[in-house]
C-alpha cells in the first residue's frame, strides 16, 4: 500500500506542476504563450505520462473523484479511499508548492490573477454562473470516468488506456478552461487554491462537490452500459 500510496503522491505532483505549471508559467506568455490548448495538452500529457510511469503500481487516479468513481464502480475497495485521497492531496499541493516558488522567482510574480485556481461568477474566466460551473463539472468528470472505466475494461484492447485517458482530459480541458478553468478534480483545485487569493478557498467547496457527483454519476453509467 505505501508504493500505491507513493504512486498517487508523485502522480497528482506531476499533474498539479505540469498542468496548472504550464497554466501559470507558459499561458500567458507575451506572443509565446501556449493559451487555453497547450494548458488543455499539459494536462493530458501529465496523466497520460504518468499513467504508464506508474499506473501498474497504483492504477493511475491522480484525482480523488476518479478513486470515488472507480470504487462505486466496484474497481477498488471503499477502504482504499481514503489513503489514496489524502496521498492525492499532499501530492498535488507538494506540486503547487514547487510552483510557487519557480513563478515567485519572477519580479512581478502575483497571485492576484488566481494561480491557475478553479472559480465561478467573477472567477470563472468566461463569466460563467454557478449553475453553469456546477453542470459543466459534474458532466465532464462523470464523462471522464465513463471513458476510464471503459478502456480499462478487460474486454478493451491493452495497452492504450492510458492515451485515451489522457486524450479524454485534454479534451475535457478544451470544453471547460472557459467556464471554471476546469477541476474535475478536487485535489487539483485543493493545491492551487492554497497558494491564491481568499476567493479560490471560498469556492472550492464546489470543485470538490461536483466532480465527486460526476464520478459516482460515470460509475453509473458504466455498469447501465457493461454490466448484462
Amino acid at each position: 500500500m505505501i508504493k500505491k500510496l507513493g504512486a498517487e503522491f508523485f502522480g497528482t505532483f506531476w499533474l498539479v506542476l505540469g498542468g496548472c505549471g504550464a497554466a501559470v508559467l507558459a499561458a500567458g506568455v507575451p506572443e509565446l504563450g501556449i493559451g487555453f490548448a497547450g494548458v488543455a495538452l499539459a494536462f493530458g500529457l501529465t496523466v497520460l505520462t504518468m499513467a504508464y510511469a506508474v499506473g501498474h503500481v497504483s492504477g493511475a487516479h491522480f484525482n480523488p473523484a476518479v478513486t470515488v468513481g472507480l470504487a462505486a464502480a466496484g474497481r477498488v475497495s471503499w477502504s482504499s479511499v481514503p489513503g489514496y485521497v489524502v496521498a492525492q492531496v499532499l501530492g498535488g499541493a507538494f506540486g503547487a508548492l514547487v510552483l510557487y516558488l519557480i513563478a515567485s522567482g519572477k519580479a512581478d510574480f502575483s497571485v492576484t490573477g488566481g494561480f491557475a485556481s478553479n472559480g465561478y461568477g467573477e472567477h470563472s474566466p468566461g463569466g460563467y454562473s454557478l449553475t453553469a460551473a456546477l453542470v459543466c463539472e459534474v458532466v465532464m468528470t462523470a464523462m471522464f470516468l465513463v471513458v476510464i472505466l471503459g478502456v480499462t475494461h478487460k474486454n478493451a484492447p491493452a495497452g492504450f488506456a492510458p492515451l485515451a485517458i489522457g486524450l479524454a482530459l485534454t479534451l475535457i480541458h478544451l470544453i471547460s478552461i472557459p467556464v471554471t478553468n476546469t477541476s474535475v478534480n478536487p485535489a487539483r483545485s485543493t493545491a492551487v487554491a492554497l497558494f491564491a487569493d481568499g476567493w479560490a478557498i471560498q469556492q472550492l467547496w464546489l470543485f470538490w462537490l461536483a466532480p465527486i457527483a460526476g464520478g459516482l454519476a460515470g460509475a453509473i453509467i458504466h455498469r447501465f452500459l457493461s454490466e448484462d
